[in-house]
């Protein structure tokens, strides 16, 4: 019997649903309905538009620490395909990619075109058909006078399918989708933003980086959050790869505080007290006459370092001989404890993530199939899984999407 697959929404997840379908029984019929006239903008648009696919991480338990919703049920589908097959499955289409220091792998092109072309030249090879332009408007489940579902367009046409896959990423479209089909929705919050900081500190130095601070975030009651590695520091704010990822572990906490909280930074996050302390006064010595604006110790940025002195109380024609024993512990202070008010949020570029969607205990994870409505499958952003900036997002869209496919056309 020839099987026909609806794929709702022409994303990461998505395409790798249609085209894991067709690779595991090419006897199927796949259709493929996007939106929009362009299909894989995410994709397009992701790590500054040099895609970055997947993250350089093949030992799996390691692997789902980087999803702070959605890691346990990741960890059977990784083991079917992860990280690893996802870089064999690109190079197999002539793709290469490459490892960066960080583990983000890249098209060795760094160009994100690569793996758009690539997606979209594999699905058209193998008979997927791509319905761009064309809006869905309805999903209806099969019933007893209706056995297959039905597509509904925005032009009104109806179509039957065996079997739908949902894979509309955060679209409200795909959440109304799965609520209809009778899915509960865990609301959506914002995940992978920079934090809205105004303070003289860091005013005017747009650009300065940090090669490793630790952050502390509270939200002003008992809970708190740690996260270590590089800053930014930008117009608005703060950014940078530690900031994004204590915004995806801190999303529901943050969205509770209406985006309010205390943000602490140590500079010097290698660095014991003592050792600190040590290293003050002994430069302290060695260095009386020299002024204290002028003579940076530590390897921070010197312009943020000038800021950072007279944070502490110390004017600019202070030489180190003249500094208290007050200021030097208020030195010490905003080197190992700055703290800094967090009063709203940014949206990290078009690379919008949410942390919600389909209430994971609704889905087989073996399968991707839902748990309420047989034949109705679903992968990628549209569930209630988020990870941090590093690739891993799109993997578990090439993932649930890649396990999807395979289960619809057994």
């Amino acid at each position: 019997m020839l099987v026909h697959i609806a794929v709702v929404g022409g994303g990461a997840a998505g395409f790798f649903g249609a085209l894991a379908a067709v690779t595991h029984n090419s006897s199927v019929k796949v259709t493929l309905f996007e939106a929009a006239q362009q299909p894989l903008r995410k994709v397009k648009i992701s790590g500054g538009g040099r895609c970055n696919v997947t993250h350089h991480s093949f030992d799996l338990p390691e692997l789902v620490k980087g999803y702070p919703r959605g890691g346990k049920e990741l960890l059977g589908p990784f083991t079917r395909f992860g990280p690893r097959e996802t870089v064999e499955w690109f190079e197999k289409q002539g793709v290469r990619l490459k490892t960066e220091e960080d583990g983000r792998m890249f098209p060795v092109t760094d160009q994100s075109a690569t793996v758009v072309d690539c997606l979209v030249k594999s699905a058209r090879a193998r008979g997927i058909q791509l319905r761009l332009g064309a809006k869905v408007k309805n999903v209806s489940a099969p019933s007893a006078s209706a056995p297959q579902f039905e597509i509904e367009l925005s032009d009104c046409s109806r179509e039957r399918y065996d079997r739908v896959l949902l894979a509309t990423g955060g679209s409200p479209a795909g959440y109304r989708f799965s609520a209809a089909l009778g899915h509960s929705i865990v609301p959506c919050v914002p995940s992978l933003f920079t934090f809205n900081v105004a303070d003289p500190r860091i005013e005017g130095l747009s650009g300065i980086s940090f090669e490793k601070v630790a952050l502390t975030l509270s939200d002003g009651h008992s809970r708190s959050l740690k996260q270590t590695g590089p800053l930014l520091i930008t117009h608005w704010g703060l950014s940078g790869p530690a900031v994004l990822k204590l915004s995806a572990w801190g999303a529901r906490m943050l969205e509770n505080c209406k985006y309010h909280a205390e943000l602490v930074i140590n500079f010097l996050p290698d660095w014991r007290a003592e050792q600190l302390h040590r290293e003050l006064l002994s430069f302290k010595v060695q260095n009386g006459r020299k002024r204290v604006h002028k003579e940076k110790i530590f390897p921070l940025p010197a312009r943020y370092w000038s800021r950072l002195v007279q944070s502490a109380g110390i004017s600019e024609e202070t030489v180190w001989t003249n500094v208290s024993k007050q200021a030097m512990t208020a030195l010490a202070s905003e080197l190992t404890a700055a703290r800094f008010a967090v009063c709203g949020k940014g949206i990290f570029k078009e690379e919008f993530v949410t942390s919600g969607g389909v209430n994971l205990k609704e889905v087989d994870f073996k399968t991707m199939q839902s748990k309420l409505v047989p034949g109705l499958y679903l992968a990628g952003e549209i569930l209630d899984i988020d990870g941090i900036t590093g690739g891993f997002n799109f993997q578990s869209a090439w993932t649930t999407g890649w396990v999807a496919g395979g289960s619809m056309a057994s």
